[in-house]
Order: C-alpha cells, then structure tokens, then sequence
C-alpha cells in the first residue's frame, strides 16, 4: 500500500511534469465506488478540472492534491493499489513497469488529463483493486488542511515537525491504551504511517509492536520519536526507492515470509510475524524487547476490551491454529447441515409399526441410523417382514431396537 514516501514520490512527479500546465482535457470513466463513496462523479470531476492550471501539488501523509487556479481542487487517496501514471515518464512509480508491459492509457484508469503545453504529457490515475477515493474539495487553497478529510488526520513528519515534537508524542502515547503499532497506524493520530513504515519505526526503535502505548518511559518515547523522523525523512528524501534505503533496513529483508530459507537480516538476526492492529507486522525478536504489558493478536478495536485478559492470557499460535481449525468445521457443518435435514427420533418412531397377532409381528423397516451430520431419507417403499417370536418375546423389546406395546 502506497505510504507516506510513495505519495510523496507522486508529489515529486506532479511536480516535474505537471505543475505550471493547463489541463487541455479530461477524460474519465464513471465509477461509483471511486469518485461516488466520497461525494463526486466522474463527469463532476472533469467539469471542474478541464481547462484549469495546476498550480501546485501538496500532501499530508497518504493524501496529496493538485492546487488549481481557483477551486475546487482534487483531492485523491492511492488506497491499497491506486498510482498516477506519467506517459512521458514510466520510470515515476516506485516499482517500473518492464518495457513490454507499458500501454497507454494503461490498464484500469479511472481519469486522464491531457496536458496542453510542451512537452505534450498525459497522467493518468490507475486504481486495480477501486480502493482509492478521488474528491472535490470547494476551499481555497490554503485551507486544504483545515477541510475535511485532511482536518481529521494527524499531523505529518516530515511537513509538521513543528507539531510532531517528543513532548506532543508523549502525550498522545500515554492518552492511550492500545498497542503502539496500531496507534501509528491511525491516520487520526500521525499520518503517513503505513505498515511497512511502522514496521521500519519500531524496528530502528528497538521497541515491540504489541507494547501498549502508555507503558513506556521517556528515554524510549523519545527513541521512537527519533526513529520516526529518520524513517520518515530518509523514504521521503529518496523518493520511495527501496535500493536507495539503507542496507540495514528491516523493510529491505521482510518479503521473503513464508519462502525455504525464512527471514533474516544480514547479520543473521531471524525476522518472524505477528498481527497488531489487524496487520501482519515483521519485527526481530532479538532487539525488539517487550518491556511492559502486551497485546497479544489484537485488532484495532482493542481500546473496548479488558487489557488484564490479553496480558494473563496471550494468544499463542498453537491455539489460534487450533481456533482456525474449529471455525472451519463449523463451518463445513454449516454448509452441510442444510442439504440433509435430520428428522425428530418421534417420527423415526412412528415409521415402525408393530401388530401382535398369534404371537407374531408384523413389522415395516427400522428407522435409520441416527447419523451425526443428516439423517438419510426414508425408503421409498417399505417391506414388510414376517418375525417368528417366542411367547416370552412379546414384552416389546427386539434385538434392533425397542418397540411400542
């Protein structure tokens, strides 16, 4: 998912080949999922934008909008798989297309500005997965950020640091109770801070993810503190290159989950996962130390539970396995259950039909077997049987089963 160093990365190209150009057309295709899940439409979108001027492209950590020569401006959120592709520029994302995969428009666009100077350039929003929100925000420019939704985001690291200081951490750490990790993720909190830059976070920070918020002390909040500005500022600064991290990095060897040779860093240390906040989080056991109470398998809406219960009674990967695997047959059962229905033992019963008649029985099939999913259907036709019995026999009891007097 596109994070606070990939949108800024767009930010860069916007920038390159946009900025400083008129919007000679637009070209759209309606999605109600795209633009209507946030108030617009696609025919509204290219009203408001053809034959504007870019002036000016911004971000607040996942969002980023172009500035117009007057409003509305756009406003646009990647989602999980959204990017804006450049024709002239196919190297601007931060993982390149192979030659012979470049086609223009490229696959699943959603609009298409066509720019009118020279260079001739077109860029066009991409979005596979329909995860990314594209809106009209009526501002002036320089209120952007006090217009919803970027005035219910947090501040960003690396264009806020005025207001992401150690001491407003602090605070905002302690005023909770939530695994730290799932409280970096909120956008409500800081934005920009995805999973893998969490991850990075609290790796370069020697802290473990599951660690509630409110139990560390100064000298680790400022740690974090520190680590954040550093992560931050160094994906920004190489525009979202993952060649150009640091060689040390946690984000450059946590992809190989699940292969032969497992995770690790260059130094041997073993990278294993953990889910906090609803995410699978890669953190190195060796340095990232729990140092207080815990959260064990937590999920986002932690806040409303008793933290006593996930301290004393961590959640282990065996009982998990073992809680999968109850949830599946439960609900194999009720796949199957429908398609069988078991009949009552009453009306089994009624199905057999005993005379005693000169000390003989007549008598149609038993009842099936009760079986543990569903019970078969009755025969279609029954077949009488004819018992000889002794005297002593017509108590009612049978070898098959019992039978009515």
């Amino acid at each position: 998912m596109p994070e606070i160093a990939e949108v800024a990365r767009i930010v860069h190209y916007l920038k390159k080949h946009a900025v400083g150009k008129t919007v000679e057309a637009v070209k759209t295709q309606e999605d109600d999922i795209i633009y209507g899940k946030v108030g617009t439409s696609a025919s509204a979108f290219q009203k408001a934008i053809t034959g504007k001027k870019i002036v000016d492209a911004r971000q607040q950590g996942k969002y980023f909008w172009l500035v117009m020569d007057s409003p509305p401006h756009p406003l646009i959120h990647l989602g999980m798989s959204g990017w804006l592709n450049f024709s002239n520029d196919p190297a601007a994302h931060y993982r390149p297309a192979k030659p012979q995969e470049e086609v223009w428009p490229p696959k699943f666009w959603k609009f298409v500005l066509q720019l009118k100077e020279d260079p001739k350039s077109e860029v066009a929003f991409v979005d596979a997965r329909r995860l990314g929100r594209i809106r009209l925000v009526d501002a002036a420019a320089e209120d952007m950020r006090k217009t919803s939704p970027l005035k219910e985001n947090g501040p960003d690291p690396v264009i806020d640091k005025d207001i992401l200081t150690v001491d407003w951490l602090s605070k905002k750490l302690r005023s909770k109770k939530v695994p730290v990790k799932a409280l970096l993720l909120d956008q409500g909190n800081i934005s920009g801070i995805g999973n893998w830059v969490g991850d990075e976070v609290m790796y370069q920070a020697r802290l473990h993810p599951e660690q509630y918020s409110n139990t560390f002390s100064d000298e680790q909040i400022k740690r974090l503190h520190n680590a954040i500005m550093y992560v931050c500022d160094t994906a920004v600064g190489v525009n979202a290159e993952a060649d150009r991290f640091p060689k040390d990095w946690l984000m450059k060897h946590r992809w190989s989950k699940g292969k032969k040779d497992g995770s690790q860093l260059p130094n041997g240390d073993k990278i294993t996962f953990l889910k906090v906040g609803g995410r699978t989080s890669a953190i190195v056991p060796s340095v990232q130390k729990k140092t207080a109470a815990v959260a064990g398998d937590v999920s986002e809406s932690a806040e409303d539970e008793k933290p006593e219960e996930k301290v004393t009674k961590p959640k282990t990967s065996s009982k998990r396995k073992a809680k999968a695997v109850k949830e599946e047959e439960e609900e194999e059962e009720d796949i199957e259950a429908p398609a069988k229905p078991k009949r009552s033992r009453k009306k089994a019963e009624e199905d057999v039909k005993v005379e005693v008649k000169d000390e003989t029985i007549t008598e149609k099939a038993p009842a099936p077997k009760k079986q543990k999913t569903a019970a078969k259907e009755p025969p279609k036709k029954d077949r009488k049987l004819q018992t000889e019995v002794k005297a002593e026999d017509t108590s009612g009891r049978r070898r098959s089963g019992r039978l009515s007097k």
